[in-house]
């Protein structure tokens, strides 16, 4: 097998097995929790697995020039390779808690495909026939579902901690950790703010502030943070630490640039989402700041009018479609998706880092740009 995939068997093992053993406590409280376990086991089953492993392929880059063990070969025969997978586990599982808060801020019916959690307590509210709002009891319960789910992260993550042996790589890693959940809930917020914010911004400083939500919400937390995490985990240099931030920070700018594409001409039968739900939304993304940027101005109020319409038809987003495209902003964020690209490859040629994980996570490279979901 190979070993992302070996990786990314024992990560779900590791989930299953934890929320096996939640599932008893949460019997214990009430049978009502029964939806809350089911729904979380399905937010974390599959998925592509990026941040778990970039994660491992960081600990491999530092790791591997150490001297193996006599008679062990490198991976999942290390000591340390358990807390790795622990970590890895705890990153899915705080994934897992921002997508179900992020679909509640975007108002999201879908995600991979089916509904998206806010939906699905929705409609177990409405099976039941409570009293109250559906929609209110669906909101209301996801929160709460990410909040757990954030919690269950925490516990993970600590737990993968406190059996490492170096306690200067086990602070390591908890700081980055902390930086990474502030990061992305401030890039998060900025996401909000933009979309509502856009008509009292200068014209001039609408790329600027989109590419700063492209770093913040997406590029740091997707893939430079996992890195160095996986990195510290193995008492990286300061040194091995910086090279792997010049490698994931573009790399995560490229990887959320194709996410915003994806978000605006992705097929809804390859990526579990309606076909353009970020125009519908109202994303104020580099795609959207570009072509604004290009367009006359009656074209340009035409996308505003129409830019964060929920009800948005299926011609409506052909019609955005085409103007963004016909703008040339289509053509110049695939652009800047390749130079990030070249940009991370240079860095990573550079790094002071094992081999094998130098070439593992050139393939990486290429599945987080590439990818149609």
């Amino acid at each position: 097998m190979p070993e992302s995939d070996r990786l990314v068997s024992h990560v779900q093992t590791r989930l299953d097995d934890f929320l096996a053993a939640q599932a008893a406590g949460l019997r214990e409280i009430s049978p009502d929790l029964t939806p809350v376990h089911e729904f979380s086991a399905d937010l974390l089953r599959g998925g592509k697995r990026f941040r778990a492993q970039f994660c491992y392929w960081g600990w491999r880059s530092v790791i591997d020039l150490e001297p193996s063990p006599a008679g062990r070969p490198p991976g999942a025969e290390r000591p340390g390779y358990r807390a790795v997978v622990g970590v890895a586990a705890g990153l899915e599982v705080f994934h897992a808690a921002a997508l179900v808060h992020d679909d509640i801020i975007d108002r999201s019916d879908t995600r991979r495909g089916r509904p998206a959690a806010h939906r699905r307590l929705e409609a177990l509210h409405a099976s039941r026939g409570w009293g109250g709002s559906s929609a209110a009891f669906g909101e209301a319960g996801a929160i709460l579902l990410g909040d757990l789910l954030l919690g269950w992260s925490d516990e993970l993550l600590i737990d993968s901690l406190l059996a490492l042996a170096d306690g200067s790589a086990a602070r390591a890693t908890r700081a980055e950790l902390a930086t990474m959940r502030t990061q992305v809930t401030l890039g998060q917020y900025l996401d909000v703010l933009e979309e509502v914010a856009w008509p009292t911004v200068d014209e001039d400083e609408t790329l600027a502030r989109a590419h700063n939500v492209v770093v913040y919400k997406s590029a740091k937390y997707s893939i430079e943070a996992p890195l160095v995490v996986g990195a510290s985990l193995a008492g990286a240099s300061p040194e091995q630490v910086a090279a792997l931030r010049a490698v994931g920070l573009p790399l995560g700018i490229a990887f959320q640039l194709r996410d915003d594409v994806l978000g605006v001409y992705g097929d809804s039968a390859v990526t579990g989402k309606p076909s353009g739900d970020d125009l519908r939304e109202g994303k104020r993304t580099v795609l959207v700041a570009l072509a604004r940027r290009r367009l006359p101005d009656g074209v340009r109020r035409t996308v505003d009018a129409l830019l964060g319409d929920p009800e948005l038809d299926d011609e409506q987003i052909r019609v955005l479609q085409s103007i963004l495209r016909e703008s040339g902003a289509l053509d110049e964020v695939e652009g800047m998706i390749s130079r990030n690209v070249r940009e991370s490859l240079a860095a990573l040629r550079d790094a002071p880092i094992s081999p094998r994980a130098r070439n593992q996570l050139e393939l990486l490279v290429d599945s987080v740009t590439r990818r149609v979901t």
